[in-house]
């Protein structure tokens, strides 16, 4: 019997939410499986088929039961509206938590795990663990693919790393070692218990230019290079009468010192540069002898540069940076800095750091205060935290992410 329009459209849309839960929950869980897993989307198309069929078969089965539940034609179109509209909203909530939720289980006794004590290896009184790339390197999406110069560097490179880290972190150094040396755009890894790592990378996606300071000017000279001169040392360049300081940015030995040394690549990724003799792969540091190298030098000074044939190259020295050594006993410690700024509701603020127990409360030391009317450094329990404070605080990660939401 047909019922007036009002009730038919409620007993649509009453049959329509009792025969889409069932797609509705398939489709958030095909949604958020597909999404998390392969990082593809199920097409809306597909989801609309599965709910129709999965409607069906419940609609039938109420029909079964009572076969006027699909007397009405109106009802039945109703139904099917609410059923395809449940679903492709749950698909569509279900896709985007897949594509939010972390890959990896981040629960603290997962995240600190070390490596397997088989694979480390006593150097003096440390270890260390060589982290081998199984597989090949797989191109990131998103960017132009790698050169296959590039790749085997990574494949086949000698890659050691301090083996009292947590993996994370281990992660963490190889991807920044592996983004500075090789002037990666992006990297991603994953290394397991044993050592071995998967690596994803994106190639450079700029070459000297992006290594040049603003106002410096890019030279490149022939002469006798250092052995061990690397990019990021200050040098003398001496030709003719003139002596000029600069920055290396690239150096090179003659390819007889080189030896086999892997042609090199363009800094888009593309074949060697080099038609005639094969070019070579500026190694980390020079093995010294007859070369090139490209110096950042101030405009003034490149002119004088370009015309010159052959010069010296004279290492400046920098000495002995401590601070480093620090930092890097912190980092193999499992600390890391970060700069933490107080809100004006934070609870930190109005109290000093020896009331607020920094230290023992939140498992952070503060190392400076940073405000508009200066620097206040190695700060003592006295010293007031006020709103708008830059901290400079050291600590473990979690330890971190806890302090900077209290702070806030």
């Amino acid at each position: 019997m047909t019922q007036p329009l009002p009730v038919e459209i409620v007993f649509g849309i009453y049959l329509g939410v009792l025969t889409g839960m069932l797609p509705a929950l398939v489709s958030w869980g095909l949604g958020f499986l597909f999404k998390y897993v392969t990082g593809v989307s199920i097409p809306a198309f597909g989801v609309v088929v599965l709910a129709l069929a999965l409607a069906g078969i419940n609609g039938g089965l109420l029909a079964l039961n009572d076969p006027a539940v699909l007397e009405s034609g109106l009802r039945v179109v109703i139904a099917l509206i609410v059923v395809l509209m449940l679903s492709l909203y749950a698909h569509s909530k279900g896709d985007a938590m897949g594509a939010t939720m972390p890959k990896r289980i981040s629960f603290g006794t997962i995240r600190d795990r070390t490596l397997s004590s088989d694979v480390v290896e006593l150097i003096g009184s440390r270890g260390e663990v060589r982290i081998e790339v199984v597989g090949s390197v797989a191109n990131m999406e998103g960017y132009p693919p790698l050169s296959e110069a590039t790749r085997a560097e990574i494949e086949t490179g000698e890659w050691r790393l301090p083996a009292d880290l947590p993996i994370s972190e281990l992660e963490t150094r190889f991807a920044d070692r592996l983004r500075t040396e090789l002037d990666l755009a992006d990297v991603s890894v994953g290394i397991d218990d044993h050592g071995r790592a998967t690596v994803v990378a994106a190639p450079p996606l700029s070459g000297v230019s992006k290594r040049v300071p603003t106002g410096k000017r890019a030279v490149s000279v022939d002469g006798l290079v250092p052995t061990g001169v690397a990019r990021g040392d200050r040098v003398l360049v001496v030709a003719d009468d003139a002596e000029i300081a600069g920055t290396v940015i690239a150096a090179r030995s003659s390819p007889e010192r080189e030896g086999a040394a892997k042609p090199e690549a363009k800094a888009d990724g593309g074949a060697p540069s080099d038609a005639g003799a094969a070019a070579q792969t500026p190694a980390p540091a020079a093995t010294g002898g007859n070369g090139r190298v490209t110096v950042a030098v101030d405009r003034a000074n490149a002119d004088e540069l370009l015309g010159v044939d052959r010069a010296k190259v004279v290492v400046l020295a920098r000495g002995t940076r401590r601070e480093f050594e620090l930092v890097s006993m912190l980092r193999r410690a499992g600390k890391r800095f970060r700069t933490v700024t107080l809100g004006p509701t934070g609870a930190l603020v109005g109290s000093t750091i020896g009331r607020a127990d920094v230290r023992e409360a939140h498992g952070v030391a503060v190392l400076a205060i940073k405000r508009s009317d200066g620097w206040v450094v190695a700060p003592r329990g006295s010293a007031e935290l006020r709103a708008g404070d830059e901290l400079f605080v050291v600590g473990k990660r979690d330890a971190l992410d806890a302090f900077e939401g209290v702070a806030a």
